[in-house]
């Protein structure tokens, strides 16, 4: 969190987004996702909901992140395949 205590610090350009296979292996190990408290801590001690909103907020933008990148990388996909149907469509005639 910020000093503004808001979640936009995730699109900054100094942002580090973990990569998929780093959040993977942070569910893998610790059986929660990173930067979310554990159920065993929500239940000793409770959660503060202004807190728990922006760590939401902050996962959803992360989320938002991911698909516009898979979203780039699949319309990279569809034009190189494009692009290969047309070269097959070229050589068979």
């Amino acid at each position: 969190m910020t000093n503004t205590g808001w979640a936009d610090f995730v699109f900054k350009d100094n942002y580090k987004l973990p990569s998929l296979n780093e959040v993977d292996a942070f569910i893998q190990d610790n059986k929660h996702l990173p930067g979310m408290p554990t159920e065993a801590e929500v239940k000793e001690k409770g959660v503060n909901v202004a807190e728990i909103s922006t760590k939401l907020l902050q996962k959803i933008e992360e989320l938002t992140l991911y698909v516009i990148d898979i979203n780039k990388e699949n319309e990279s996909l569809k034009a190189q395949l494009a692009n290969l149907e047309a070269q097959l469509k070229e050589i068979k005639n």
